[in-house]
């Protein structure tokens, strides 16, 4: 009788460990800065975004894509230019500044405008750090344009995609964009609530310090989330 019981139960918990190995990777990354379609609808900026509030980083799916969804069957607002996509105005040399939340080793990026390549980056299968930071020339382009950005990963068949809306012309910004590690904002955010929710892209502050929630959260305390966790530090704030 004993072995009838834990049979089952032994079969349970095989499957249940299964299932938790199999389970996909809960975070990638995006292009926080200039900020992409992604991050305008993490950070509310732009209203009706579906579930890509909750994961401006899980935009994956397979290399070659021309499309700011990657051509997957997820997120394909990101895909609709009719929505008024805010546009960052930039200088000629845009530094475009990802957020890295899954440190995938990787082959190359690339950014395109118009379907026309203009700049890669060769990582020969080195393993990215918490952010990921390229300049890239716009080769005397002007107007409003979309860049699209592709993180293609070495050891699989995927890659992540982030379209960055510009406004490009003269006194847009001097050409740079300052990266995530720079020195921090002047203010801080609303003080960090235990039971609110936060989308990724929200700031809050925290013990004199200001946090940038990567993903969706709720009840994950500032500073205690590690590294690699959901608040990232974006140092002292007044």
């Amino acid at each position: 009788m004993r072995r009838r019981i834990m049979l089952p139960v032994l079969t349970v918990a095989a499957l249940l460990v299964s299932m938790f190995l199999a389970a996909p990777a809960q975070a990638h990354g995006y292009i926080s800065s200039p900020a992409s379609r992604q991050a305008m609808c993490a950070q509310g900026r732009v209203a009706n975004c579906g579930d890509i509030v909750y994961e401006p980083q899980s935009v994956e799916a397979p290399k070659g894509s021309m499309q700011c969804n990657g051509g997957g069957s997820r997120f394909g607002v990101l895909n609709d230019n009719s929505r008024n996509w805010p546009a960052t105005s930039v200088g000629q040399n845009v530094t475009f500044n990802w957020v890295i939340t899954a440190r995938h080793a990787t082959s190359t990026w690339e950014y395109f405008v118009g379907g026309t390549r203009i700049a890669v980056f060769d990582d020969r299968g080195a393993q990215p750090g918490a952010t990921k930071s390229h300049n890239v020339s716009l080769g005397g382009r002007t107007g409003r344009l979309t860049v699209l950005a592709r993180w293609n990963v070495a050891d699989t068949a995927m890659a992540f995609y982030a379209c960055v809306d510009l406004q490009v012309g003269s006194g847009g910004g001097g050409g740079t964009n300052p990266p995530p590690t720079n020195p921090p904002p002047a203010t801080c955010g609303s003080p960090w609530s235990a039971s609110a929710v936060y989308n990724g892209g929200a700031v809050v502050s925290h013990n004199g310090r200001r946090w940038q929630a990567q993903w969706w959260t709720q009840g994950e305390t500032p500073g205690t989330t590690g590294e690699w966790g959901v608040w990232r530090d974006q140092g002292a704030c007044s």
